[in-house]
């Protein structure tokens, strides 16, 4: 069947064969006709296949019948939802080489970018918009997006919208189309919440499943080679050494890992670059952009690229690393071999991934056959013969390291914790004996050094006999009473702590500094004692200094007394006024003299000095006018 007998109108047949498009595949040729009697339609095929050509071509021919205005706004009448930037962007690329002759506008949106050209170009309106869910339900939230008059609706990759986490953002723009409309989902997987969300959004679809779903294509040569991990690298320069490799999509399953392989190429020799999501946009456009043009032989990809990208002329895929999932491994080998050309698809496989290969040999139901004449040859068994569930790098890198240090609540630590409790509850009573003041155990006597015995013939030398001390003359002054000896008191014990709350914790003493009491006076002076003694006894604080109560000392009656305080003018005898002191008047300094010497400096003589003009602020005046 040609593309003239689906009933598409002339300047999309111009532009497909501009394109190279001679026969439409099978998914092509089974969808576009529901598409333009207006169906709703489920499409599973593998990728690879031509599910852009399907949906875009129905879409064109659609909105170029309407006769849309060719000046002024317009408003969105098909939105497509794919899960990554690089897939927007092939989707509009298809859009506009298939409408090159047709007045339809388009437009993309995505995230990781400025938002300014994406908003310039809806504010002029467009037909078509390829959009990611985040960008596009931000933009909503901002009034740019409105779908109110939207009449057709596009799900891409759903179910790798699932798989990266999009499936609720998705649900959100979906409440928010209006219920009549066109819908098309396109899936290479069918999971069953992809298979609910498809019975909950589509109206009578029609399914269209071309092959077997999730099964490789027949026309790539799979061959997997056994070699250690510190191999794969030198493994990876020989077979790019071929000249059968014109280009090559290298998957490295982390972002490290891929530019790791980028560096020890290009130390190589070997022109490569990657594309990752830790790349900006730019940077995946123009490594993408130059890997299409044959600028670049090698690229470097995470599993980010290994969905809806068309590369032409792709002759090589490998697997640096097999991905975990087996499914991942059909859309990785899928980026070869498309359009029904031939491809070839190379996997690396150390001693850790022989369940993965296994796991993806069971799911493709083929044995993949094993390269084993190479130079970094490693015998491993058979995939098929291993037993166990496949593990993940880091599962395997976690069982190889040493026990972390678990808390005292883990139970796998529950074995030791008693040792450790009993250490410290010694160590905590020890601790509180010391605090209470209790005598500390008595050191151990040193054993004290025995003196040698005198052996019986040895004489001992003779001393001379000590003189007697002379007596004292006796005095005839009165002895004084001897002093009795006072008893020796005893320590007195420390003050008991209270036992902390925490048993793990105890408070020293010696942390806290002790503040001396100060007490006021009993009896400061002028004020009453508070338990005065019965009349005829005197206080005991008199006692103590002899039995006398202190008194004041005379005054001294040599000097006059205090004169009055208002001192008369006039003798009050003879009536002559008092003779006064002369007092002279403080000494002011001049206004200029400053203390040490300095003096004010006055600018108003300066020379040519003129006193500034006051100005008047309109502000003031109206505030005097309003207080």
């Amino acid at each position: 069947m040609q593309f003239e007998n689906l009933k598409i109108i002339e300047p999309i047949l111009r532009a497909l064969r501009e394109e190279g498009y001679e026969v439409p595949t099978p998914i092509q040729e089974q969808a576009i006709p529901p598409l333009l009697a207006g169906r709703d339609i489920v499409g599973s095929a593998q990728t690879g296949t031509g599910k852009t050509a399907a949906f875009a071509i129905p879409i064109l021919q659609y909105l170029h019948a309407k006769n849309l205005p060719p000046k002024g706004y317009r408003p969105i009448r098909t939105l497509i939802l794919t899960p990554t930037r690089e897939l927007a962007l092939q989707i509009k690329e298809s859009f506009d080489a298939y409408g090159r002759f047709l007045k339809i506008r388009d437009a993309v949106i995505f995230g990781g970018v400025g938002q300014a050209p994406q908003t310039d170009a809806l504010r002029t309106g467009v037909d078509v918009l390829v959009a990611t869910p985040g960008r596009l339900l931000d933009l909503m939230d901002q009034g740019f997006v409105h779908l109110e008059e939207l009449e057709i609706f596009v799900l891409d990759e759903a179910d790798r919208m699932l798989d990266m986490g999009f499936i609720h953002d998705v649900k959100k723009v979906i409440a928010k189309l209006p219920r009549k409309r066109q819908t098309m989902l396109f899936s290479a997987t069918m999971p069953q919440e992809i298979a609910e969300l498809a019975q909950s959004i589509l109206i009578d679809p029609i399914r269209i499943a071309v092959v077997p779903v999730e099964t490789t294509v027949e026309a790539i040569d799979q061959k997997v080679y056994f070699v250690a991990k510190k191999n794969k690298t030198r493994l990876l320069v020989h077979i790019l050494q071929d000249p059968a490799v014109t280009s090559a999509l290298v998957f490295s399953r982390t972002k490290h890992g891929a530019n790791k392989i980028v560096k020890e190429l290009l130390a190589e020799g070997v022109m490569a670059d990657a594309i990752h999501g830790n790349k900006s946009q730019s940077a995946r456009v123009a490594a993408l952009g130059d890997f299409k043009a044959k600028k670049t032989r090698i690229l470097v990809a995470t599993d980010i690229a290994a969905r809806g990208l068309d590369i032409d002329h792709l002759s090589h895929v490998i697997n640096y690393d097999l991905p975990e999932v087996p499914e991942t491994y059909i859309h990785r080998i899928g980026r070869t071999g498309r359009a029904g050309l031939d491809g070839a698809a190379v996997s690396f496989c150390d001693v850790d991934e022989l369940e993965l290969l296994r796991d993806i040999m069971r799911h493709i139901k083929k044995p993949i056959p094993v390269v084993r004449d190479h130079p970094h040859a490693e015998r491993y068994p058979d995939p098929m013969t291993v037993t166990g569930a496949a593990k993940s790098p880091k599962q395997l890198s976690d069982a190889e390291r040493e026990p972390k240090n678990y808390s005292r609540h883990d139970a796998k630590n529950a074995n030791a914790r008693p040792t450790e409790k009993k250490e410290t509850e010694k160590t905590m009573d020890n601790r509180q004996k010391q605090l209470q003041g209790e005598q500390r155990p008595p050191r151990p006597q040193q054993p004290q050094q025995q003196k040698p015995a005198a052996q019986p013939n040895q004489q001992r030398p003779q001393q001379p006999p000590r003189q007697q001390p002379s007596p004292k003359p006796q005095s005839t002054q009165p002895q004084a009473p001897k002093q009795q000896p006072q008893p020796q008191q005893k320590p007195q014990p420390k003050p008991q702590i209270k036992k902390p709350n925490h048993p793990e914790k105890a408070y020293d003493p010696n942390d806290f500094v002790m503040l001396e009491r100060v007490d006021k006076p009993q009896n400061p002076q002028g004020a009453k004692r508070q338990n005065p003694p019965p009349q005829g006894q005197k206080h005991p604080h008199d006692q103590k200094q002899g039995g006398t109560k202190p008194q004041n000392p005379p005054r001294d009656k040599s000097f006059p007394d205090p004169l009055p305080l208002e001192k008369p003018k006039q003798d009050l005898e003879s009536g002559d006024p008092l003779w006064e002191p002369e007092v002279k008047p403080a000494e002011t300094k001049p206004a200029g003299e400053l203390p040490g010497g300095w003096k004010r400096f006055d600018p108003t003589k300066l020379p040519g000095y003129k006193a500034p003009e006051l100005v008047s602020f309109p502000d003031e005046k109206k505030n005097k006018d309003k207080y």
